[in-house]
């Protein structure tokens, strides 16, 4: 099988990342991508984070697709790092050929990762283009490292099956839906009020 992981906090899940993945299981070539909504982003305030369960709910009402699973994997087996999300997942998985998807805003800012160099050797990498990333995405640090890696958009089927290292920057209709934003128009999940001691 060929899987994308498609992996965030989801808050709140949008049409953008419907756009991105159903773009990826096309041009891909992908059997699946599993939404990993993460219990956390290491790399951002998680306080106020609305509860796991209240996203992957708002995230499978927004699939809508047999081929979109939505999973809770990271809180499920105890990771909070996407390269032992990724690690578990192909020792465990040695017949399924994974492909990490992500925005091109991700990409300006994968060298933040932990491990990032490591997920690169583990997974293959897709980039779907977002508006004011594709530059900023183009000439980051890890497109730089994964440069001879990189293979002609019109051979992107072929990068679930040639393994890593490898990278593919997807272009098409763009979403100009962000969480973020949406959080700060007020139009985010509503995160249970906190009970008084």
């Amino acid at each position: 099988m060929r899987i994308g992981l498609f992996g965030g906090t989801f808050n709140p899940p949008h049409d953008g990342h419907r756009h991105a993945t159903l773009l990826a299981l096309k041009r891909l070539k992908l059997d699946e991508v599993w939404w990993l909504v993460t219990p956390g982003n290491p790399l951002k305030e998680n306080s106020g984070l609305p509860p796991l369960g209240m996203r992957m709910d708002a995230a499978r009402r927004l699939a809508r697709h047999p081929r979109i699973v939505v999973t809770g994997l990271e809180a499920d087996i105890g990771t909070r790092y996407t390269f032992d999300t990724i690690d578990y997942l192909t020792k465990r998985c040695p017949g399924v050929d994974f492909v990490w998807i992500m925005g091109a805003d991700n990409l300006a800012s994968f060298h933040r990762w932990q491990h990032w160099r490591e997920i690169a050797q583990l997974v293959p990498i897709a980039v779907v283009d977002r508006p004011q990333s594709t530059l900023k995405g183009a000439h980051s640090r890890t497109a730089a490292y994964l440069a001879r890696h990189r293979l002609d958009e019109a051979d992107a089927g072929l990068l679930a099956r040639r393994g890593a290292p490898g990278f593919v920057f997807l272009h098409g209709p763009r979403s100009d839906l962000s969480s973020t934003e949406l959080r700060n128009k007020g139009q985010g999940l509503a995160a249970p009020p906190v009970k008084a001691r």
